[in-house]
């Protein structure tokens, strides 16, 4: 990623539009108490414009990337204080710039980025399943080919934004190669005949971001919406869209942390004692948000030592702020966004804890 002139301008101005839409229709609302999703603020969140950052200009983006998304993400739940809002709009346009604008075909770009980067449209991801996470090992959910359609039968859970979706990029397998599962990627549209959008109970945390599971039974989709080349999905997709969310979603961290810490000194009595504290929080800030940054500009490279690092920053800090609550007057907010901030450091724990461990025996082993 070349941050040039260009990518700063973006980047500012990303920053500058959420923060400004997060005061103004984010920040007065208490979405954490909500089950049902603020359909009205996706609106009006496309209404601003703010759906176009980080898409291709040739179909109604901004012509930015993932820094600016990232940028644009940090700054919505800082002022905003939702990491999970936050993270169904991240997660929103990191599907749309890696699935849609990197894979599709330029008749299904036609089809789906405009509406996509005004907001029309919401398209979610669907990889994970019942009692396997997205291990490729375990994962079930088929699809065959039958004449000029794909027949998909299987579950997906999790699904990330599904009950708002109108578009699924549906991970399934296609072939056996070698005793080895390979798998595809489908565009299926929420009106596709045998798909069953499953509800399930909102999280604990990270509300009001909205989650379902699929049944796809005879599922029945056109071939031309195949997202890519057949049975190469797991590899060139699903692995590597685990590092951008890993990457990207570093930045909405770094953003709940800040406001935590801003919710924190806004009830601090002024002393010698509290200065030192919330200037060592502030350092500390700082140096999360360029971590953050790095970790989206070097996504290109083997980033592991960033990305363990920046998590291991982030629970320090949100430590700090734990042990903080306690000596300051802080309302109920703070306790929501720290439960935020726990669920979201202990999302996909154990696949970050093996590429720790490896990490690790790799510094041992490097003497």
């Amino acid at each position: 990623m070349v941050a040039g002139d260009g990518f700063k301008i973006r980047y500012s101005a990303a920053m500058s539009s959420m923060s400004e839409f997060a005061v103004q229709h984010v920040a007065g609302r208490n979405l954490a108490a909500t089950t049902e999703f603020p359909r009205d603020l996706w609106r009006a969140i496309g209404q601003a414009g703010l759906f176009r950052i980080g898409l291709a200009a040739e179909f109604g983006g901004d012509g930015g990337g993932y820094g600016d998304i990232a940028a644009a993400e940090r700054a919505l739940v800082a002022a905003g204080g939702s990491l999970g809002f936050g993270m169904s709009w991240t997660g929103h346009q990191m599907t749309a710039r890696f699935f849609i604008d990197q894979f599709a075909n330029t008749r299904q770009k036609q089809m789906l980025l405009p509406g996509l980067a005004s907001g029309a449209l919401t398209v979610a991801v669907a990889i994970s399943e019942p009692n396997a996470g997205a291990h490729p090992k375990l994962l079930k959910t088929t699809a065959r080919r039958d004449g000029d359609d794909y027949v998909i039968d299987g579950e997906k859970l999790y699904v990330t934004n599904g009950p708002i979706a109108d578009w699924y990029v549906v991970l399934a397998i296609t072939a056996i190669a070698e005793g080895r599962k390979r798998y595809s990627a489908l565009l299926v549209p929420r009106a596709a005949p045998g798909l069953e959008i499953v509800a399930m109970a909102p999280m604990k945390a990270l509300r009001p971001s909205p989650h379902c599971g699929l049944k796809l039974i005879a599922c029945r989709v056109s071939a031309a919406n195949l997202l890519g080349t057949a049975d190469t999905a797991y590899e060139t997709m699903a692995l590597p869209f685990r590092d951008v969310e890993d990457a990207v979603g570093t930045a909405g961290l770094a953003g709940a942390l800040r406001y935590a810490a801003r919710l924190l000194a806004t009830g601090a009595t002024p002393s010698d004692e509290a200065s030192a504290a919330f200037g060592e929080l502030a350092g500390l800030l700082d140096v999360l948000d360029k971590a953050s940054d790095a970790c989206v500009a070097e996504m290109e490279i083997d980033n592991a030592a960033l990305l363990v690092g920046f998590r291991a920053l982030a629970a320090q800090i949100a430590a700090k702020l734990k042990g903080l609550r306690y000596t300051v007057v802080a309302d109920e907010r703070f306790d929501v966004v720290m439960a935020d901030i726990d669920m979201s450091l202990g999302i996909a724990r154990q696949p970050r804890q093996i590429k720790q461990s490896r990490l690790g025996a790799d510094f041992i082993a490097d003497k």
